[in-house]
């Protein structure tokens, strides 16, 4: 009986640490939108396990819209994952409302180096000294266009190359999406005899979607004129009342209305690039995020040209970015701050920057990016020289009430859009509507 018990007193000396060891083990629960990037992440969690064992990463991926609503019920619900990818267009709303963890004092502890990323990215997760993300990558905006219809119109790619915009004529960028243009006759949308109310195929195809910021929509052509949304971060007034703003908005509204030259409102509703996807659209504008999807899962050659020059002489195109934040409702915040500054890291940042499928922060990543997609056969040097171009970006419009102000713009471009309205009366009465929200 002596040796059992003092074996039963030796098991259960061995089996304490045991114990505490399964207890210190974590989960981490990690939410991004993009399936693309869901094998890069992968691999990063794969990584970072692999040097701290006792962390393990659970990737959850969900579609965009459901995406959101599992964030912002999570966080009334107390089910919010513990790091997720978050968006300029939600963080100020979630800051305010004091849903992340300040990553400020952590990374002045942990001595974080944060100029290793592109200029500017960091500060875009700042407010009065707090910060609520890490930068993990960055986007500009491009032209992307079905190789084959292209060459079917008589057009070479380097036609693509030297496009012109303005909001009187459209430049060189309207003619070319006529040409791209056929009825089911065969006539172009440059001919007499184009039949508007029977297109086959529409040389461009537009969302008509992002109510407040138009990132890919009508952002590039707009900030050609001079336009700006406002003055700057958490600015307190837009300038959605500019004339030099209403008449983009109509110009865009008036390729589908006047000239049929781009899908309806109510023909883009199953997706903004259903179309394209179709081989129905010759072109289309999107981010440098659509890649890969482009790129790599089309049954047809997709090719990557640059932005027209607007009234300003210049190619204009959103400078975005996103970045990694920490739920303040997390019950492992050592272990996700030590997932976010690894999402971060060179190490990371490298990872998903050998996939090909989206732009690092870290410049050294975002070039690896760039060589995967070349030898592909991808020329995506487009997206970076825009972000090269001195002056040729701007930043996300970042306030408070971007939900409100997002409501506001979508149901007035809406009416613009559907022709219930001109863009010269719809948008300074909504204009009015947005600036009175910060009174």
């Amino acid at each position: 009986m002596k040796k059992i018990a003092t074996l039963t007193a030796a098991l259960t000396v061995l089996a304490g640490p045991i114990a505490s060891a399964a207890q210190a083990a974590t989960t981490l629960q990690y939410w991004l939108w993009d399936s693309n990037q869901q094998p890069a992440y992968q691999s990063c969690a794969t990584a970072f396990t692999k040097a701290n064992p006792d962390i393990t990463i659970k990737i959850t991926q969900k579609g965009w819209n459901d995406y959101w609503t599992g964030i912002t019920t999570g966080f009334v619900s107390g089910t919010a994952p513990d790091v997720f990818t978050d968006h300029l267009a939600y963080f100020p709303q979630f800051a305010a409302n004091n849903q992340l963890v300040d990553l400020a004092p952590l990374i002045a502890k942990d001595k974080v180096a944060t100029n290793i990323y592109y200029p500017g990215l960091k500060d875009l997760w700042g407010r009065d000294g707090k910060q609520y993300g890490l930068p993990k990558d960055w986007d500009t905006v491009g032209i992307f266009y079905n190789k084959d219809l292209l060459a079917k119109a008589g057009l070479k790619e380097s036609d693509l190359a030297n496009l012109t915009w303005n909001s009187k004529d459209g430049g060189t960028f309207q003619s070319t999406i006529a040409k791209l243009t056929k009825d089911k006759s065969g006539n172009n949308g440059l001919s007499a005899k184009f039949d508007k109310k029977n297109v086959a195929q529409y040389g461009y195809e537009t969302g008509f979607g992002a109510g407040f910021n138009g990132q890919t929509e009508w952002a590039f052509l707009a900030a050609t004129t001079g336009w700006k949304y406002n003055d700057g971060l958490y600015a307190t007034k837009y300038y959605y009342n500019d004339k030099r703003f209403t008449d983009t908005i109509q110009w865009l509204a008036d390729l589908n209305l006047k000239h049929g030259l781009i899908p309806s409102f109510q023909e883009v509703q199953s997706g903004s690039d259903s179309l394209f996807r179709a081989g129905k659209v010759a072109m289309v504008t999107n981010g440098s995020w659509m890649i890969g999807d482009y790129t790599g899962k089309l049954p047809f050659k997709v090719g990557v040209a640059p932005l027209p020059k607007g009234p300003n002489g210049k190619r204009m195109s959103m400078f975005n970015g996103l970045a990694d934040s920490i739920w303040v409702g997390s019950k492992n915040q050592d272990a996700a701050w030590q997932w976010v500054k690894f999402l971060a890291s060179p190490t990371c940042q490298n990872i998903v920057g050998n996939t090909g499928v989206v732009f690092p922060a870290i410049p050294a990543a975002a070039a690896a990016s760039q060589a995967k997609s070349k030898s592909r056969g991808v020329d995506v040097a487009p997206f970076i020289n825009q972000a090269k171009l001195p002056g040729g970006t701007f930043y996300f419009p970042i306030t408070d009430h971007i939900s409100e102000v997002n409501d506001i713009m979508s149901s007035a471009m809406q009416q613009v859009y559907l022709g219930k309205a001109t863009a010269a009366a719809a948008l300074p009465a909504a204009n009015d509507k947005v600036n009175a929200l910060f009174k």
